[in-house]
């Protein structure tokens, strides 16, 4: 008898670590161009259940980074549904220079195929996913589970067509015709349920509709004014309130950096979840929705403006709306979130200025000048340098043939050193490395290299530095772009509380992996995020 009660005991302690079932839909919420310290310094202003929901009832990572040096669009979704840096998934920027032959390519880029909106794809437009090098989370998910669907819309095409992979679907905005679509990699023709969609023309109903700060003026007194020197120009301004044009290719253009393309995007996401059957039945499906607006909104104005605060605060009440609308449609407990982002920002140079920190603008063209000229001088061959890609510097491959190529590419990263705004500069040599080393920086530049892809030069400005001459961007290895929100939520699958133990967007396609119960993806360089509630 004590024997048949220890077996008892043990089998039903076996059944209490065993892992929970898969949800019926993972949703991975990428949300473009967001820092950390964008939630941070107004958590006291969002809603109850839009990011608060991860906030206060799920799993708040603090020192998620990602550990790359080119921390741009394609990279950073590329990263989150491989698991994989640029090094592995080789999508080293949005688009790039071929080294050979200088030819500029695009992330998405696939000549074989045509978007599905117009008759005939204008040369060099088709678009898929052809161009990753890594494995995603999708393919694994439906190598195992054939029939689960995979499914990505996006603002941007890449914000899409990345995440969806080889695997999946993708449905992305064509501000041209202020219409959604596809490309012909994913589908030979839309789904009944996205021909409905358009068929209401919803983006023309926006058409006049205003952009209206949620709060009072006091409670954005630390941002920067609305109307900045340094503040770019969008189509309806860059003040609030904001009135968007009429019906029309203006229209079409503006909406998705305004809150309102947030919410048109996510009436997409619920006709998807609806027109896909997602999370309908026992066999798990994912959802990538990549919001677009916030990165747009702090190019625009800067992620330091009012414009950008009063964005994060719509947007999570758009979020909270969506999050509600499937809790009624699958179930609370029959579906799981992660919302990340695919970079961060730095504060505009003029702003950063103002609170006394070190921070400038160098632009692109002078800089290369500048550059063959001291080349010219020393080696007496002019214009070596032809452009600049990917945070790197592109050379004549034809005329360095016949120059000492190692000492040449030293020599420029020393010089380029001592420029003001110029934190440092490594050749293909130290980035082919895998050799360890201390520099921080190095490190994080060698992850963004890819052979075949990446310039021989890699630049890293200084923090707080960038080019241009309005707005702001992204793109370096500092925190302002690295220090990013990683949250998750789901109470059968995710622990609550704060983890302080340093994680990055890496993370996120082995985790759901293991949460869906398949295999991470193969080039994985990520690990489990330390929340999930599975089995040791």
């Amino acid at each position: 008898m004590r024997a048949f009660v220890v077996a008892g005991l043990a089998l039903l302690a076996g059944l209490a670590q065993a892992a929970p079932e898969p949800p019926r839909l993972a949703v991975l919420f990428v949300v473009d161009g967001l820092p950390l310290r964008h939630v941070q310094a107004w958590t006291a202003q969002l809603a109850p259940d839009g990011l608060r929901r991860f906030l206060d009832h799920g799993a708040v990572f603090t020192q998620a980074r990602y550990r790359h040096a080119h921390t741009v669009t394609c990279p950073g979704h590329a990263t989150l549904i491989t698991g994989a840096w640029p090094r592995q998934h080789g999508i080293i920027g949005n688009d790039w220079l071929d080294p050979q032959s200088g030819r500029s390519g695009y992330c998405a880029e696939d000549e074989t195929q045509q978007r599905l909106l117009t008759e005939a794809t204008p040369p060099r437009s088709g678009t898929s996913p052809s161009r990753l090098r890594a494995e995603t989370l999708g393919e694994s998910l439906r190598r195992a589970r054939p029939q689960a669907k995979v499914v990505a819309v996006s603002g941007k095409d890449r914000g899409a067509i990345v995440p969806a992979g080889p695997a999946g679907q993708a449905y992305f905005y064509a501000p041209q015709r202020g219409l959604f679509t596809s490309t012909s990699f994913f589908m030979e023709r839309h789904p009944a349920w996205l021909l409905a969609f358009n068929a209401r023309r919803p983006a023309d109903a926006f058409a006049g509709a205003w952009w209206r700060a949620l709060r009072a003026e006091a409670d954005y007194a630390g941002d920067a004014p609305d109307g900045s020197p340094w503040m770019a120009q969008a189509g309806y301004g860059n003040r609030l309130p904001a009135q968007l044009p009429p019906a029309g290719a203006r229209l079409w253009g503006d909406l998705m950096s305004t809150p309102l393309g947030d919410a048109h995007l996510l009436e997409l996401a619920r006709a998807a979840v609806r027109g896909e059957q997602l999370g309908a039945d026992a066999v798990p499906d994912l959802l990538v929705v990549s919001l677009s607006a916030h990165d747009a909104i702090n190019h625009l104005f800067g992620p330091e403006s009012r414009l950008a605060h009063d964005h994060l605060l719509q947007l999570d009440r758009l979020l909270q709306d969506f999050m509600r609308w499937l809790d009624a449609e699958l179930g609370r407990r029959r579906w799981t979130a992660v919302l990340a982002t695919d970079h961060g920002f730095t504060d505009s140079p003029e702003w950063a200025r103002q609170q006394g920190r070190n921070a400038g603008r160098l632009p692109l063209a002078p800089l290369i000048a500048a550059l063959n000229a001291e080349l010219q001088q020393r080696y007496g061959v002019p214009k070596l340098v032809r452009g600049g890609s990917a945070s790197g510097l592109l050379f004549d491959e034809t005329l360095l043939a016949g120059l000492p190529r190692a000492a040449l590419l030293q020599h420029a990263a020393d010089w380029l050193r001592g420029l003001d705004g110029v934190a440092a500069a490594y050749p293909e040599d130290a980035l082919r490395s895998t050799a360890p080393s201390d520099d921080a920086l190095l490190q994080a530049a060698r992850l963004s290299w890819f052979e075949g892809r990446s310039a021989p030069l890699f630049l890293v400005l200084r923090p707080g530095w960038m080019g241009g001459s309005r707005g702001s961007t992204h793109g370096s290895p500092h925190d302002s772009d690295q220090h990013v929100p990683l949250l998750a939520w789901g109470p059968n699958w995710w622990r609550s509380g704060r983890f302080d133990e340093p994680v990055t967007p890496a993370d996120v396609a082995p985790s759901l992996a293991r949460l869906l119960g398949v295999a991470a993806p193969a080039q994985a360089q990520g690990r489990p995020l330390p929340a999930l509630r599975l089995p040791d």
